[in-house]
């Protein structure tokens, strides 16, 4: 750990200031024999002989940088056999270290994604839960962003691999190091070497752009599926306050009865003590029919319609004139028969 001004460390660097310039932007480029990584709030300087890492205030960073930065330098867990320069080790650490980050806001996301869906995405839920979908709403945000920053690490990575001018000028040692140079005329093609290191980053990154779009694809079916819960019980309810309007028009209609006959109106009937019962009866049966009517009234019109039927012999027939049709101006096509010879045929 130094510390140094920056005018001291571009002139020692042999770089400009604006190479050093702390910048929230993704990019990897090349100057004066030194690579310039830049991953957002990770900015580092690669030469042939070291890493520097530039104002690394990052808690997580900090804990790379003590614990696994040394063996990832020191080539350990590397796939190739043979040694390779110091750039190579130096630039799969840090894509190592980004992707996993990458992975680890996803494997944070997931199932606090798969949770909530889970809970929303449920049937008897006559209400959607407001708490779930402002969590729901949080993790779509975090997984927008994700998707964002993976989509920009990919477009980098890409940028250099269709770039063999770039990929030739990351390979420092080749330029540098006559007996690098000498490995890599024998047989070892570093930019070839080069290619596959951003190549299988590039294919992490597609594998982690897929599975926040499959998330993002679940989050957008889930949605369509609470809608289409919500509309259902709409539904329901509205059938439901329906039948009892038309129970109740229908009860106010037969109950007119009631009402004339409890107008201090004198008559013949009021003597009788079976008309009660048989003005009741009529007034009951009378809104219970016509109840009933308006549901078969309802259940006609909101039941969706069946298709025509068709009888079998008119499909027969449709089908062979089809075909005649067909072998008719086939004929015609061929032997170039005029059209008064077809209509004789």
């Amino acid at each position: 750990m130094i510390e140094k001004k920056k005018t001291e460390l571009y002139q020692e660097l042999g770089l400009q200031a604006r190479d050093l310039r702390f910048q929230h932007v993704m990019r990897i480029a090349t100057r004066n024999n030194r690579i310039i990584m830049r991953m957002e709030f990770l900015k580092a300087v690669i030469t042939p002989e070291f890493l520097l890492i530039l104002d690394y205030r990052n808690l997580s960073l900090e804990h790379w940088l003590l614990n696994e930065l040394a063996s990832q330098l020191a080539g350990e867990g590397q796939l190739v056999t043979y040694s390779l320069p110091f750039e190579f080790r130096a630039i799969e650490a840090i894509l190592q270290y980004w992707i996993s980050k990458l992975q680890e806001r996803l494997n944070i996301l997931q199932p606090q994604i798969l949770e909530t869906l889970e809970a929303l995405v449920d049937p008897k839920l006559l209400s959607v839960d407001r708490s779930k979908l402002r969590i729901l709403l949080q993790d779509g945000k975090s997984l927008s962003e994700l998707e964002t920053d993976v989509k920009v690490f990919k477009e980098t990575i890409l940028e250099i691999l269709d770039d063999e001018e770039v990929i030739e000028e990351l390979c420092l040692s080749k330029w540098t190091d006559p007996q690098v140079f000498e490995e890599s005329t024998s047989g070892i093609d570093h930019a070839e070497e080069m290619e596959l290191l951003l190549e299988n980053y590039y294919r992490q990154a597609e594998d982690l752009l897929n599975a926040a779009r499959e998330l993002r694809v679940l989050i957008d079916d889930s949605e369509n599926i609470i809608f289409i819960n919500l509309d259902s019980h709409r539904n329901v309810m509205m059938r439901l306050s329906l039948q009892l309007t038309m129970g109740t028009f229908s009860v106010s209609l037969f109950g007119l009865i009631g009402v004339a006959f409890g107008m201090n109106l004198e008559s013949s009937l009021e003597e009788d003590p079976k008309v009660f019962w048989l003005v009741t009866g009529i007034m009951f049966l009378g809104s219970g029919l016509i109840w009933r009517r308006l549901l078969s009234f309802l259940g006609r019109h909101l039941e969706p319609p069946l298709p025509p039927h068709v009888p079998a012999f008119l499909k027969r027939s449709q089908a062979a004139a089809g075909r005649a049709e067909t072998k008719t101006s086939l004929k015609g096509e061929t032997f170039g028969l005029s059209r008064s010879t077809l209509t004789n045929q």
